[in-house]
Order: C-alpha cells, then structure tokens, then sequence
C-alpha cells in the first residue's frame, strides 16, 4: 500500500512538473513575427480566432495552450479592435497589447508658416488617417463657425490612431491655437495697435513668413506695428504672395506689387483681412509684445537674416550693399 502511495505522489509531482514547464514555455514563447508588423484586430474578432490568425501566418505553433491558459486567465479574451504594431515579445506580451487597447500610433506634423493649402495637402496623404474633410464645409468642421480656417492651426506634432478622422486631429491644432491666442491677448502690452485676437493671428503670420530666424521675430514685430502707427502701408511680399495663391511661379514680379489683391500690402492700408500662415507661438507673442525700436524698414540679407534701418536713406543703403554683395557672389 506504501508503494503505491509513493508512486502516486511521484506521478504527480511529474505531472505537475510537466504542467509547470509547458506554463513556463507558454508564457515565454516569442511571437515569430518579423519586428514593427502591423496587424489589424477586427471589431469582433474572438481570442480563439486571433490565435488562428497568428497561427495560420506560423507566428506560433499552437492555439491550444493558449486555450487553456485563457480560461485560467479570462482577461486575456478581451480584445480591442485597432491596428496593433506587434513585436517579436513573447505572444502573452502582444495579446496583452491588444487587451490594453495600446495601439500602433502614427503622427501628423503642420509646420510653422504653412499655409492652409500646404496643410490640407500634407494631410490627406497623412498615413492610416481617414480624410473626411469636404472643402466646402472646412471652417464649419473644425472651428464650428464660418470664420476662414487660415491661420488657425497650431504648429506641433499629432499624433493619432489608424482610421482616426483628418477633422479630428485638425480640432485639436485649432484647440491649441486657440489656448495660445488667448494666453497671448491677455498679456498684450499697451497701446498695442491691433484691435483684436485676430488681428494678433494676422500679424503673427505675416511675422512668421518674413523670417525663418526665430531671434529676428521680435525686431519684425516691431517694424511692422511701428508701420502701423506712423500709418504707414506694411508692404510686405509675403502677403503679395499669398494673395496671388496657386498662380505664384516662385519669383516675385513688380507687376505683382501694383496688381491689387486684398492681400497686396503694398496697395492696401493696415493688415489684410485674414491670416496668411500657421503662425508659431513666438510669432504670436511677438505679435503682442514688440520690444520698443525706430525701426521702419528692413532689407534680406541672403543668408536668412535682415539688415533693419530707422530712415529711408539706411533702407536704400542696405538695399544697394545687398545688391553689391549679389553681384560679388554670382562673380
């Protein structure tokens, strides 16, 4: 009787010896998935048709140990629809990724100083991102108004989900513009001659086209409110630019700055009526805190900065300097 008592303990702590090692192996088996695959879970999709999936591409061997373990372990049958980014981890660590809802991300990015064109552009080639955007109802979509969508994206990085809708990351740029705006306008400084937020949009892009320098923002912020103080046109080509649009062939021309557009600072007074960019935040907070300059004019030097001048008599000067210097580098 003895005996038998032994080898019936012996049996089952061999069996249970067994058991241990194939739990041990189940949880530590790889996914055999070549890295970064992305793979779709369908809305409805079960546990036991997600192994057969995996197992049918030979990215495990078997569904049944997985089985068993998942009745052990119920949580493990909740599955998220999505696109996933599995990995060569072990299958318990991706099938947790989907019981988490973790999601392969992807990233849009609105560049600061493009323009409302260049954005809708680059997003409907923007990767998994559903485009649901109807032109003709873009400001509607994404501001919930009928003001003009120019201007009104924030520059920055989103990211996003696969199938996401385009108006729904474009909601969450004008979100943040809108945050920073109001930040901005309450702390203007005084006697600031822009009448309102938007006009702060306005001069915070026309501030963001004129210079790629982020430390000349400020020095442009104060030429052109000085410009608008003394009543003086802001005649700036950017805007000129803008309001030729698709037409413009990359060179400004001089009939382009007689040629009257509502955008042609050169023929208007004040600012144009809408935003001609995605301004960036120093660009608007130059907008409202231009630090106190003489300055009136400024003139390219070619190398991405600008020469800033009180007088018209500077201003010619450092226009025939620039052309001099041109001509000595095309020698």
């Amino acid at each position: 009787m003895l005996k038998v008592i032994i080898t019936v303990v012996l049996l089952a702590l061999f069996v249970t010896g067994i058991g241990y090692q194939q739990l041990q192996t189940t949880i530590n088996s790889p996914l055999k998935t070549p890295q970064n695959t992305l793979f779709e879970v369908k809305k409805g999709t079960g546990f036991n048709q997600l192994c057969q999936q995996w197992q049918a591409k030979q990215w495990l061997k078997d569904c049944f140990r997985y089985q068993v373990l998942a009745k052990l372990d119920p949580t493990l049958t909740d599955l998220k629809a999505g696109l996933y980014q599995l990995d060569t981890g072990t299958v318990l660590d991706n099938i947790r990724r989907i019981n988490q809802g973790k999601q392969a991300s992807f990233s849009f990015t609105i560049i600061e100083g493009q323009s409302l064109r260049e954005v809708l552009a680059a997003i409907s080639h923007a990767e998994y991102l559903r485009n649901d955007l109807i032109l003709d109802e873009l400001s509607q979509q994404v501001l919930g108004s009928d003001k003009h969508l120019e201007g009104w994206l924030f520059p920055d990085t989103y990211h996003y989900h696969a199938n996401d809708t385009a108006s729904s990351v474009l909601k969450r740029a004008h979100k943040i513009m809108q945050s920073v705006l109001d930040e901005a306008w309450q702390n203007k400084a005084p006697n600031l001659p822009l009448k309102s937020a938007y006009e702060v949009l306005i001069m915070a892009s026309i501030i963001e086209k004129e210079t790629g320098l982020a430390s000349e923002r400020p020095l442009i912020a104060s030429v052109f409110t000085n410009r608008l103080n003394t009543k003086m046109r802001l005649q700036t080509d950017p805007t000129v630019i803008y309001g030729i649009g698709a037409d413009f062939d990359g060179d400004i021309k001089r009939k382009d700055l007689t040629t009257y557009t509502p955008y042609n600072t050169y023929k208007i007074n004040g600012l144009p009526p809408t935003p001609i960019a995605m301004p960036s935040k120093p660009a608007i907070f130059a907008a409202v805190n231009p630090p106190k300059s003489e300055f009136v004019y400024f003139v390219a030097k070619g190398d991405g900065s600008h020469q800033f001048s009180k007088t018209l008599k500077e201003h010619n000067k450092a226009v025939q300097d620039y052309l001099r210097y041109q001509k000595q580098l095309n020698k």
